[in-house]
């Protein structure tokens, strides 16, 4: 029973971390598009891109607090209590990003306008940044377990949570440009794609340069993560590689079609390769997943409610982004 609900909790957070992240990615970018005249058509593109489904995937990030928090009470207290800082960080970051982001269309002044995006796009590297971390904390076996607290400071700010926030951005701007090339492509501006396949080859070679020295740090400061992933995790890690490799190559090549899954699964494989490596421990060699759970009958209501919300919610969300995929919402058109 708690191994199905931990099942349920990491593909929430495969979830949130596809969706979510490549919506951070697209502020990434929106960062470095330059001044206010070379900046304006990407910036456009990453407006019409994100603008219908923004709000729709912080779903994801509620939907695995809870599960955590119902599920996984103890091992909840411990994350709150010591990681207070990195989740706090990062909920004003999305405050902050998603008002922004509204607000800079509806201010007049240039000024103003600014002042709005450069707190989207700075908002939009803190919260993966701090998320990435989090999982760092958890992954170097910094969070005691048993409701305790650990530094509030040290918990979240060593190799290991560097290296998961680095990633973090690093992979959410990978994905995000791999998205805006098949947006260019469906909106029919060529130069829009030859913009975001550049920054997607970079993107895709930079997250793959930041994964593979972060062997190295987790091999020193994430013992017991290191050795899962280079035994039991080993598969997902080679289908990830795999899956980076040929989207990159598609890229490379301008057969955008499929590049857009397979960076999808690379980045997907990656999230589920930390749970595998890391199985069967909520934190690392102190918590383990069958010691952490509620009782089984709330266990049997997280699954229940995880079954209606697949019947209910799940086609909702498809159908949102099935119309945003064909231009079919009101206002989606490119400025």
């Amino acid at each position: 029973m708690s191994t199905a609900v931990a099942v349920v909790l990491f593909f929430g957070v495969t979830a949130y971390a596809l969706f979510a992240g490549a919506d951070f990615g697209a502020g990434f970018w929106d960062l470095i598009a330059g001044g206010a005249e070379t900046g304006a058509r990407p910036r456009a593109l990453v407006d019409h891109s994100i603008g219908p489904v923004w709000e729709a995937n912080h779903v994801w990030l509620i939907f695995t607090l809870v599960v955590l928090w119902t599920g996984f009470s103890s091992a909840f207290q411990s994350i709150m209590l010591t990681l207070f800082v990195p989740l706090t960080l990062a909920a004003l970051g999305i405050v902050l990003r998603g008002s922004s982001f509204a607000f800079r269309k509806s201010v007049f002044t240039t000024r103003a306008r600014r002042f709005a995006g450069a707190l989207f796009a700075t908002s939009s590297i803190l919260v993966p940044f701090c998320m990435g971390a989090v999982a760092g904390a958890i992954a170097s076996g910094r969070v005691p377990a048993g409701g305790e607290a650990g530094d509030w400071w040290s918990s979240w700010t060593g190799p290991t949570s560097v290296l998961g926030g680095v990633l973090a951005v690093a992979a959410c701007a990978y994905l995000a440009s791999t998205y805006l090339v098949a947006d260019a492509i469906r909106l029919d501006e060529p130069d829009m794609v030859d913009y975001f396949r550049s920054r997607a080859l970079v993107a895709a070679v930079g997250a793959g340069a930041i994964a593979f020295a972060g062997i190295f740090i987790l091999r020193s400061d994430a013992r017991y993560l290191y050795d899962g992933l280079a035994s039991r995790a080993l598969p997902v890690v080679i289908f990830s590689a795999l899956c980076g490799l040929a989207s990159l190559w598609l890229t490379f090549t301008r057969r955008h079609r499929l590049a857009r899954p397979l960076a999808i699964g690379a980045v997907a494989a990656v999230v589920v390769a930390w749970g595998v490596a890391q199985w069967p421990y909520l934190l690392p060699q102190t918590l383990k997943v069958s010691h952490g759970a509620a009782p089984d009958p709330t266990l049997w209501s997280i699954l229940i409610v995880f079954a209606a919300a697949a019947v209910l919610i799940l086609p909702s969300l498809a159908l949102l982004y099935y119309l945003d995929q064909r231009s079919a919402l009101t206002g989606d058109t490119a400025e």
